[in-house]
């Protein structure tokens, strides 16, 4: 039986019920898709029978030969849909739909649907563990909740405020005069240059920079932090990706891949120090001297995932940050420890690298990564220690 899930609003419980029906009878529904399913129900409503069958078979299938079984569904499913939203009604519901011989009580019609309470598989009507996974820590995840939480993080999306490109484009109100577009205007008013054309420079996204702490003192956080990081690489445009243990190892391209099983072994695959020593200071220095002084991090969101305990020397680690904060535009540090009661930056790394840090923040949880999102995504330009 799966997990309960707690529940709230009418479309919420049609949404579970009838995606652990579709489960069932045999269809993957991934909890992305349920969650859009239920977004969809909010916007064509429960009522009519229409809107729900194409909300849901525009959300919750995913191949065309999976449309037969999702109809055949969908028919028993509707038939109890009223009980199903009725708040005063029991909490646990029977449907059964005979698909196959997988059932001890099946029905030897395929197409037939039985609601005998003695029978059949049962529905129980909460929503979901995902708002428990959220506030869980990522130390006591199982693997099946790592899997879950990688198809949130899937759902977010880290892009920072916009930089001023040096390219131009059409404006109305420019300051730098098209020519070319001014003189083409010019022919169709018989040479006299009536409209101006103008140009001014366009906007272009930041550079995202992710430094990730595969270190043995982050073992129970580098799994989930991972595959936050394949997720902001596959998900978004100008994203680089660094490994720091003992090295510093570019895996970008490794976490390119929108599979994430693949990507995540190509990445373990190419970082050698995985859960051994940790030298910050010095990961940090290569960083600069071969990517980011050269221009990697001028004017990006630089995020740092670590938990700050350092082999190495920390005002090494203070020199760099210093170096690094200079460049980058919005210089993030996040911490998987913070959320311990009574944390204090005590760690000779995590102290030395703090007064060069635009913004402390916790790690620990899918809620915590939604807090960063919100953080990258501030602009900091009026900030006193902001950088345009």
């Amino acid at each position: 039986m799966s997990p309960t899930l707690a529940a709230h609003t009418p479309a919420e419980r049609m949404a579970v019920a009838f995606a652990r029906l579709l489960r069932g009878a045999g269809l993957k529904v991934p909890l992305g898709s349920v969650l859009t399913f239920v977004d969809a129900l909010g916007r064509v409503g429960i009522d009519g029978r229409d809107g729900v069958y194409w909300a849901g078979r525009a959300t919750l299938v995913r191949n065309p030969e999976d449309i037969p079984l999702y109809d055949r569904s969908f028919a028993v499913f509707w038939t109890h849909a009223q009980t199903l939203l009725d708040e005063q009604a029991v909490e646990t519901l029977n449907l059964t739909l005979a698909i196959d011989d997988d059932s001890d009580e099946g029905s030897d019609d395929p197409g037939s649907s039985d609601a005998d309470d003695e029978c059949g598989p049962e529905i129980t009507l909460r929503f979901s563990a995902v708002e428990v996974l959220r506030h869980k820590d990522f130390a006591e995840y199982t693997s099946d909740e790592l899997q879950l939480a990688q198809q949130l993080m899937a759902q977010l999306r880290f892009i920072g405020p916009p930089r001023r490109s040096f390219r131009q484009h059409r404006s109305p109100r420019g300051r730098r005069p098209d020519l070319q577009a001014t003189l083409r205007a010019a022919l169709r008013t018989g040479g006299e240059p009536i409209n101006r054309q103008w140009r001014e420079p366009g906007d272009r996204l930041r550079r995202l920079v992710l430094l990730l702490d595969v270190s043995g003192s982050m073992e129970p956080y580098a799994r989930a932090m991972l595959r936050f990081v394949h997720a902001a690489v596959s998900g978004r445009q100008r994203v680089e990706a660094f490994a720091i243990g003992t090295r510093l190892t570019r895996v970008t391209r490794e976490l390119n891949s929108r599979d994430p099983d693949k990507a995540l072994t190509e990445a373990s695959t190419r970082v050698h120090d995985w859960s051994g020593g940790t030298r910050l200071g010095e990961c940090i220095r290569v960083f600069n001297d071969q990517w980011g002084v050269r221009g990697m991090a001028r004017g990006a969101i630089v995020v740092v995932l670590s938990d700050g305990w350092d082999r190495g020397d920390p005002v090494e680690l203070g020199r760099q940050m210093e170096r690094l904060q200079r460049i980058a535009y919005h210089t993030i540090w996040v911490n998987p420890l913070k959320v311990t009661p009574g944390y204090a930056p005590l760690a000779r790394g995590m102290a030395a690298a703090l007064p060069y840090v635009d913004d402390f923040v916790e790690g620990h949880s899918l809620a915590s990564l939604q807090e960063l999102a919100a953080v990258i995504a501030t602009d900091i330009s009026r900030h006193p220690r902001g950088r345009a």
